[in-house]
């Protein structure tokens, strides 16, 4: 059994991010600019709730594609807003 931190929980989420991700050295660009968006929105948040909407962002922010994010309107950031909120 992979020795773990003592922050991870039984959830299969937490466990693939603390395995998968978790103190591995990221260097590509998107990547990167993924976890800015998300450590973003953490404020106040747990990491866990973060994890769970991961796939929202990743609908909301198109992928986290910055080029794509860097042309939105306000009719996109209003979009972005409703989808965050579910």
């Amino acid at each position: 059994m992979q020795k773990r931190c003592e922050w991870v929980t039984d959830l299969p989420l937490y466990i693939a991010y603390h395995d998968e991700e978790w103190g591995i050295p990221v260097h590509d660009e998107k990547k990167l600019f993924e976890f800015l968006l998300l450590d973003t929105f953490q404020a106040g948040l747990s990491w866990l709730t973060i994890l769970k909407k991961r796939n929202n962002f990743r609908l909301a922010f198109d992928n986290f594609d910055a080029n794509k994010i860097a042309l939105y309107s306000q009719r996109s950031e209003e979009h972005t807003s409703e989808l965050q909120s579910h």
